[in-house]
């Protein structure tokens, strides 16, 4: 017996008495805004017109080219199983954006939302280890009675096991923060009462909720109307029916998803149902949540210190990835 098989069956065997539930490979799910990602042709039914060849930020194929390569790159990095992503255009720039990365050939599930920008949320899924049973957009209308980008539910299985799966971005502080604040308690509210309905059939159904909420853990949106506390304890006393896996990040420089007016920021969640914690089914792996990071993935010195190196800075190319950073976390099987 050669000395690495050894290794690894050593290995094996400390994970079976070290952790008695350890069942397979985790499975790793990750969520990234991923800034913009436009095709070059003109969408007659959205605006889109400033990514367009002949637009006013001056894209050429070289620069979507570019932005394809930064983005691919952070995605081989991730190697996430489930992959969710939100601001991109269209069915073609996945399709491209799969073809960049290397590491994984996903299965692409998407729908085409009713925003004036014409951005979507998407979910990518490699079917070897997960195969995939449904999904629907679920439509979110504002208290204005105007329509916003959809949440996307899929359901999937994992071992025997089914996985509920909602992508979001809800509406942005375009406007003003106090004026916006009832669309983003629409969509918690379209989002609870989905969660609300897969609880009813099934209290310990295992969900995971992820998106830019444009609020923070702490925001009413998120907290209140969704019921997503940053406390396990908390889990199952009203309002309370999720925990916000992303809490530990809240303020934290080393783990800020998005930086606004020089404060660090958890704009990105990750949020899952007392289904995934009781180590039953598929759990939450101890410490697998992390914001994926590194220095080349922030900018440095001046003002914009610690920011996210995004790619656009108004009409300017900075060259770098996203204003968001790419959050993650990973479940196992338990016995």
């Amino acid at each position: 017996m050669t000395l690495h098989i050894k290794h690894y069956l050593n290995l094996m065997i400390f994970l079976v008495h070290v952790f008695p539930g350890y069942c397979g490979d985790p499975l790793k799910i990750a969520f990234w805004n991923v800034e913009n990602l436009f095709d070059l042709e003109d969408d007659k039914h959205t605006n889109d017109n400033e990514f367009i060849i002949g637009g006013k930020k001056g894209v050429t194929k070289e620069i979507y080219q570019q932005k394809l390569t930064n983005l691919s790159e952070v995605i081989d990095r991730l190697d996430a199983d489930i992959l969710g992503l939100c601001e991109i255009e269209n069915r073609f720039v996945l399709e491209e954006l799969n073809r960049a990365a290397i590491i994984r050939d996903y299965t692409i599930i998407h729908y085409d939302s009713p925003d004036n920008r014409g951005i979507d949320v998407a979910l990518l899924v490699d079917s070897h280890t997960i195969s995939v049973n449904s999904s629907l957009p679920i439509t979110v209308v504002l208290p204005t009675g105007s329509l916003t980008r959809d949440i996307l539910y899929v359901s999937g299985t994992k071992d025997g096991i089914v996985l509920h799966l909602f992508v979001n971005h809800w509406p942005s502080h375009y406007g003003g923060t106090e004026r916006t604040i009832p669309f983003r308690a629409a969509a918690a509210r379209t989002l609870r009462e989905q969660v609300e309905n897969i609880l009813a059939k099934d209290p310990t159904a295992e969900i995971v909720v992820m998106g830019d909420l444009n609020d923070e853990p702490i925001d009413p949106s998120v907290k209140i109307h969704l019921g997503a506390h940053m406390e396990t304890d908390s889990m199952g006393i009203a309002p309370y029916i999720l925990w916000n896996a992303m809490g530990p990040w809240h303020r934290n420089p080393n783990g800020s998803t998005y930086k606004y007016a020089g404060t660090d920021m958890v704009f990105d969640h990750l949020i899952i149902s007392a289904g995934l914690l009781d180590r039953k089914g598929l759990t939450l792996i101890n410490g697998s949540v992390g914001v994926f990071d590194g220095q080349k993935y922030r900018q440095h010195g001046g003002k914009y210190d610690g920011y996210p190196f995004r790619f656009w800075a108004g009409k300017r190319v900075l060259g770098g990835y996203s204003d968001h950073m790419p959050i993650y976390l990973s479940l196992e099987k338990s016995e």
